[in-house]
C-alpha cells in the first residue's frame, strides 16, 4: 500500500521551523529563561539548547544518572510554555507502547453494532470465497484513524500543538526500538502502514537521555545533537542548592557539597546524585542541624546512599570528610535495627584477603601448618577414622528409637 502524506511540514525549510527558530533570542536568553525557571545551566548546556531551537534537532543528553538530564526536558516545556509527553524505556518495550496500537475493543465493538450492515453487505453473494471478499473490501473502515490509539512517538507528530516529546533512558530499550526511533528523529514522521504516514505539523522539541549502560547505535547519534552531562563543579552545585532554598544555612549547604563530591570519589555502587544532595540539604534543615557532624550525617546518610555496602563505606568515610584530622576507629559499630550493634572488619577486600597479606598466601600457609588441629579433629593427619566416634549399641538404639518416634512435618 502506497504511503500516504497526512499532514505537512511546518515549513518548506526543513531545518529550520518557524515555531523554533524564534524560542529563543540568544545563549543567554536561554540561560537567563532557564535559571528564571529553577534550572542553572552552563554555557554548553545553554548553547546546545539554542542550537536545537534553530536547527531544528533533537538532543541526545548523557551521563551518570541524578545530573538533570531529566530535568532538562521538564523545565524546556516550562520555559517554552509546551506540553510535556514523556516515553519511560525499558527492556523488551516494542512499537505498540511507543508509536501506536489498534484499539482492537473499539473495533469489536463497532463489528457487533455494524453486524446487520454487514450482513446486507454480503447477503447478495453465493459462496463463502465471495462473501470474505467483499467484507475484505470494507477493511480499511476498521483500520483508520477512528481506531488508532497514539502513543507517545505518534502522539508528538500528531499533535495540533507543538509539544515537548522526552524519550526517557533510552539506553534501557532494546535495539530494535532504537531502530524505530530513526524515522522520527530524522524526517519528525511515522509511518503506519495500514494507513500512511503522518508527518509532524508542529515539529517536536526532542530531548533523549541516556546513562551509559550500553552504547547507542551511530544511526541514532547521527540524527542528534549530543551533549554529555556530568556531575557540576563544587561552585556550580552549590548555586544549585542554593536555588532550590532548601531552608539550610549558606556556610553548612557549603560544607555538605564537600561531603557529597568526597562521597562520590568513593568505590560506590551508585554515586549521590545533584537531586539527593538537595534532598539531604533539606532533611538537614528539616532537623534544624546549626552544625554538620559525622554523627548527624551518619544518621541521614541513608538519603544519599541507597545500597547497604556503600552505606557502610559511606559511614566509614564520613568522619574523615568533616575532619581529615578527625582519629577514626578502624572498627565502627553499625547498627542493624534488631536492638544490637556489632562490628565489621573493613580492611579485607571482597576476596577476603587482609591488608598486610594482599595475595592471601600468609592465611593459607596457616591453613596448611602441620599441627593446627587436635588429634581428634575430623580427618586429621593420621586419624584412620575420619572422625567417626564409637557408640554402644544401647545408645545408638535409644537415638534411633527417639528419631522414629517423631512425626514428619508436613
Amino acid at each position: 500500500m502506497p504511503t500516504n502524506q497526512l499532514a505537512t511540514p511546518a515549513t518548506a525549510d526543513p531545518g529550520r521551523p518557524v515555531e523554533q527558530a524564534d524560542l529563543f533570542n540568544s545563549v543567554e536568553d536561554v540561560s537567563r529563561r532557564f535559571a528564571e525557571s529553577g534550572y542553572l545551566t552552563d554555557t554548553r548546556l545553554a548553547t546546545t539548547i539554542f542550537l536545537q531551537s534553530r536547527l531544528g534537532k533533537p538532543v541526545l543528553l548523557e551521563g551518570p544518572a541524578g545530573v538533570g538530564k531529566t530535568e532538562l526536558a521538564k523545565q524546556l516545556a516550562a520555559v517554552t510554555g509546551r506540553e510535556l509527553l514523556r516515553l519511560q524505556c525499558y527492556e523488551g518495550q516494542d512499537e505498540t507502547t511507543a508509536l501506536y496500537e489498534w484499539d482492537y475493543g473499539k473495533q469489536l465493538l463497532y463489528t457487533q453494532v455494524l453486524r446487520e450492515k454487514i450482513s446486507q453487505v454480503i447477503a447478495d453473494t453465493s459462496t463463502l470465497a465471495e462473501a470474505v471478499d467483499r467484507i475484505g473490501a470494507e477493511e480499511s473502515v476498521f483500520f483508520s484513524e477512528r481506531f488508532l490509539a497514539s502513543r507517545p512517538l505518534l502522539a508528538a507528530v500528531r499533535s495540533p500543538e507543538p509539544v515537548v516529546l522526552l524519550i526517557d533512558e533510552v539506553d534501557r530499550a532494546d535495539e530494535a526500538l532504537e531502530a524505530v526511533l530513526l524515522e522520527l528523529l530524522a524526517e519528525y514522521q511515522v509511518s503506519v502502514p495500514e494507513i500512511g504516514t503522518f508527518v509532524a505539523t508542529h515539529r517536536p522539541l526532542i530531548v533523549l537521555t541516556s546513562n551509559n549502560t550500553r552504547d547507542l547505535s551511530a544511526a541514532l547519534k547521527r540524527r542528534c545533537l549530543h551533549l554529555s552531562l556530568d556531575y557540576p563543579d563544587a561552585e556550580r552545585e552549590l548555586e544549585i542548592i542554593r536555588s532550590k532554598h532548601t531552608g539550610l544555612p549558606d556556610a553548612l549547604a557549603e560544607q555538605l557539597v564537600g561531603i557529597v563530591r568526597g562521597l562520590r570519589e568513593l568505590e560506590l555502587r551508585k554515586a549521590p546524585s545533584i537531586s539527593e544532595a538537595i534532598d539531604w540539604a533539606q532533611t538537614l534543615a528539616v532537623l534544624g542541624a546549626d552544625e554538620l557532624t559525622a554523627d548527624i550525617l551518619g544518621q541521614t546518610a541513608n538519603v544519599v546512599v541507597k545500597y547497604d555496602r556503600d552505606l557502610r563505606r559511606a559511614l566509614d568515610a564520613i568522619p574523615r570528610l568533616v575532619d581529615p584530622n578527625a582519629v577514626v576507629p578502624e572498627h565502627l559499630p553499625h547498627s542493624h535495627g534488631h536492638g544490637h550493634t556489632h562490628t565489621h572488619d573493613h580492611r579485607h577486600t571482597d576476596d577476603h584477603t587482609h591488608a598486610g597479606d594482599p595475595d592471601g598466601t600468609t592465611v593459607r600457609a596457616e591453613k596448611d601448618r602441620p599441627g593446627r588441629h587436635a588429634d581428634n579433629y575430623y580427618g586429621a593427619p593420621g586419624r584412620t577414622d575420619a572422625g567417626t566416634t564409637s557408640v554402644s549399641r544401647g545408645q545408638g538404639s535409644r537415638s534411633f528409637g527417639a528419631r522414629t518416634g517423631r512425626k514428619r512435618p508436613f
